[in-house]
């Protein structure tokens, strides 16, 4: 081993935390590839992602040469893609003889019983990547948790939008019900307070006062119907003792033109 070069454990290593990290599926992929064919001496490595009709989504390769990415290309398309359909092939480990000598892998990438893609290469040369047997299948499973994990991602994320519209159809529902049965006691009241104070000039100021409360506060039970009603995403702000509540504070800034 070079005295720059990753160990097998390294290897694993920033595998693990690249996707800790959340950094995207195709970067991964390429640096598991780039970093097993260094370690292993692959001339070229490939993996495949495929649907649930098993075509193809993601094709990632590494290849010393072009001749190396076609041998490769090859195989898969030759023998892998072939033997997998027919056989249900999973894994496989061969030697073609020539000068030099092939050796190829197929590996899978699988969670539970679920296939989901593939692991492939090529080594040149009298050594063997059997001998890698141990580290290639533990390569291939750590992908294959990068790609369940993002994927794990992405329907929690569709997960939450569903469930914030459905709160937010909930929430208009109720501000419609809501409005309807207050909106025509709260006319009749701030009809009648805002005769009063129009018509009655002879009135006392602490009458007047108390009756410019009401209308204020009846006002403000208006405003906030009609924000419910305008309400466009779900905030929620703690209230008190771990309570939280329908946060209607920047509605009119979002609502501006």
């Amino acid at each position: 081993m070079e005295e720059n070069q990753p160990s097998k454990y390294e290897v694993l290593r920033r595998l693990a935390v690249a996707g800790a990290r959340g950094d995207q599926l195709q970067t991964i992929c390429e640096m598991a590839l780039r970093q097993a064919a260094d370690l292993v001496g692959l001339s070229a490595a490939s993996l495949y992602l495929w649907d649930e009709d098993g075509q193809v989504n993601l094709a990632v390769t590494h290849a010393d040469s072009d001749t190396s990415r076609g041998r490769l290309a090859s195989l898969e398309e030759d023998l892998f893609t072939g033997l997998r359909k027919e056989r249900r092939l999973l894994s496989a480990y061969m030697s073609f003889e020539g000068t030099p000598p092939l050796h190829s892998f197929t590996l899978p990438l699988r969670y539970h019983d679920r296939v989901f893609g593939a692991v492939i290469g090529i080594q040149e040369g009298e050594r063997t990547i059997v001998s890698e047997d141990i580290f290639l299948e533990a390569l291939s499973a750590a992908v294959a948790l990068n790609i369940v994990a993002e994927n794990a991602g992405k329907d929690q994320a569709v997960s939450r939008d569903v469930l914030d519209k459905e709160r937010l159809g909930a929430i208009v529902e109720t501000a419609v019900t809501v409005n309807h049965e207050i909106n025509n006691p709260l006319t009749a009241i701030l009809g009648n307070v805002q005769l009063l104070l129009l018509k009655r000039s002879d009135m006392d100021e602490e009458l007047r006062g108390k009756l410019q409360t009401i209308e204020e506060a009846a006002m403000k039970i208006r405003d906030v119907t009609q924000r419910l009603l305008k309400m466009k995403s779900v905030r929620s702000v703690e209230y008190t003792d771990g309570t939280s509540m329908i946060d209607l504070s920047r509605d009119d800034e979002e609502s501006s033109p």
